[in-house]
């Protein structure tokens, strides 16, 4: 049945106003989904001194989350259908406090196995969060993709800017400057356990209606969502790794290098908002998927070609195309599937496969850095990726569901 624009447009604002604890639930849980792993990078030298750690092993402190998030996230969605979104979502905030109050503690061990906790725990709020956008706001999807998306990124950026003068000024330490984002978590948690108890979803019903679904991975939409969640995923993880050192090689000094990454994640904030309104109101997005890749394209060429003059302007147009890449991602979770199981297990099978290319890409990155000793190589290969973003991107961006 085609329900009329202004039937849309009012069950749309009902579910709006009726539905704010959960919304604020969602802002609060998106807040606390960055944080924890983008805090961790401006204190790795301190960490690595304290903790007599070697260079790889204080690089396993960014991969082992992305390994988690690749492990876990097939199972989300069994998870959900076992004990409702609600509550998977509010025991992944326990695991995650848990998760950051461990890796807090000053040994070695525990910083790993904390980190690795903290990759479970995101994992999992990660492939449901769409999944619930999809079921309470089923005709509000952009705006909604467009709050938690530009809430976890804008958290994410704040948590880089504040480490070092929370650990140096404030002496904190760095366990103390990772820690302090439990606060955060502990009352997302407490906030979101009404919504936890107040879930009455029947989990048995729920199962027996998957068990009639095919395999999303016989889905060639399914597949094509996929590769373009893993190409973002890998696009994103490579320059937030890899970034400040290029800057540094081009004759920038290492604070210069740290304000061009501030840059990049900044200038990504007003599209994580914007474009998944926009798209939600298309019927299909491929000229998003064609502005992102002109985006990608000439920022990445400008880096490959230019001098010192443009870097800033490169900085500002990769820093869009990647968060047009980005949004487009996560609205395409909700937009290519019928209802929130097919969003929860599209979800699980993109991000896995995504953030397993994600923890690969920078290894394979400054692998190939070291074979050619220059930073030009790896930037061509970033080209590639950006062409298999429009060509995965033009398949996902079909108005057709899996």
């Amino acid at each position: 049945m085609i329900v009329p624009s202004d039937t849309k447009a009012t069950i749309a604002k009902k579910s709006l106003s009726l539905g704010w604890p959960i919304i604020l639930g969602i802002v609060l849980i998106a807040l606390t989904m960055r944080s924890p792993l983008t805090s961790v990078g401006p204190l790795v030298g301190s960490i690595r001194e304290s903790l007599g750690l070697s260079n790889a092993a204080a690089g396993l402190l960014t991969t082992l989350p992305l390994l988690a998030f690749a492990l876990l996230s097939p199972f989300a969605p069994i998870l959900a259908r076992r004990f409702g979104v609600e509550r998977t979502l509010l025991y992944a905030l326990v695991l995650l406090v848990a998760g950051i109050g461990i890796r807090s503690l000053t040994a070695t061990a525990s910083l790993f196995a904390g980190t690795a906790l903290i990759g479970l725990a995101i994992a999992l709020c990660n492939v449901l969060l769409p999944s619930l956008v999809k079921r309470n706001f089923a005709h509000q999807v952009g705006l909604m993709t467009g709050v938690y998306s530009v809430s976890m990124n804008l958290c994410g950026a704040i948590a880089s800017g504040v480490s070092i003068p929370v650990a140096r000024d404030l002496g904190f330490g760095w366990n103390g400057a990772l820690g302090i984002w439990g606060i955060l978590v502990l009352l997302a948690a407490l906030f979101w356990l009404p919504q936890a108890r107040a879930s009455r979803t029947s989990a048995g019903a729920v199962a027996s209606g998957a068990a009639k679904r095919r395999s999303l991975w016989r889905s060639p939409l399914a597949c094509m969502v996929t590769i373009f969640m893993g190409m973002q995923s890998l696009l994103f993880y490579v320059l937030i790794a890899w970034l400040p050192e290029i800057m540094i090689s081009r004759g920038l000094n290492e604070d210069s290098g740290g304000w061009i990454l501030s840059l990049f994640q900044i200038a990504a904030l007003p599209v994580a908002f914007i474009v998944p309104i926009v798209a939600g109101r298309m019927k299909n997005q491929r000229l998003l998927v064609i502005i992102m890749t002109v985006l990608l394209f000439v920022s990445l060429g400008g880096l490959y070609f230019g001098g010192n003059a443009f870097i800033s302007l490169c900085i500002v147009l990769l820093g869009i195309g990647g968060g047009c890449a980005f949004s487009l991602a996560m609205i395409f979770l909700s937009l290519r599937t019928k209802d929130a199981f097919d969003s929860a297990s599209l979800s699980g099978m993109s991000q896995s496969v995504g953030y397993l290319l994600a923890a690969t890409g920078p290894i394979l990155f400054g692998l190939f850095h070291d074979l050619t000793v220059s930073w030009n190589p790896p930037l061509l290969l970033l080209l590639v990726v950006s062409a298999l973003m429009l060509l995965s991107g033009g398949g996902a961006s079909r108005n057709r569901t899996v």
